[in-house]
């Protein structure tokens, strides 16, 4: 009876262990960092990778925003240079990347699907 009650108590312990790292993993996978826009400018949100696609919103200054993946679109030049990287900062919109301070010419997200 010993060894049972042993048994469940280590598999409890297992699965309560392995469901704390399956929480602190997803936790961890949602907290998308946030940058800074160029400072004293309102940077349009657009619907698509590109200046043809239209403005669904316009940020206020100094916003900070997510950025969740990158694509290629538009080249722009902007505050922070030039640049055909597009931000995904929300389902469906974008921002140039040119207007957001990510602290490189690159990409520092994944590419979007």
């Amino acid at each position: 009876m010993t060894s049972i009650k042993r048994r469940t108590a280590v598999l409890a312990a297992t699965a309560g262990a392995f469901l704390t790292v399956l929480g602190s993993a997803s936790t961890a996978s949602a907290a998308v960092p946030t940058y800074p826009t160029a400072p004293g400018v309102r940077v349009n949100v657009r619907n698509g990778p590109g200046t043809g696609y239209g403005i669904v919103r316009v940020l206020p200054e100094d916003t900070r925003v997510p950025i969740y993946c990158q694509t290629p679109g538009t080249t722009v030049s902007g505050y922070y240079g030039t640049s055909n990287i597009w931000d995904n900062i929300d389902n469906g919109e974008y921002v140039s990347d040119a207007y957001v301070n990510t602290g490189s010419d690159g990409y520092i997200a994944s590419r979007c699907a």
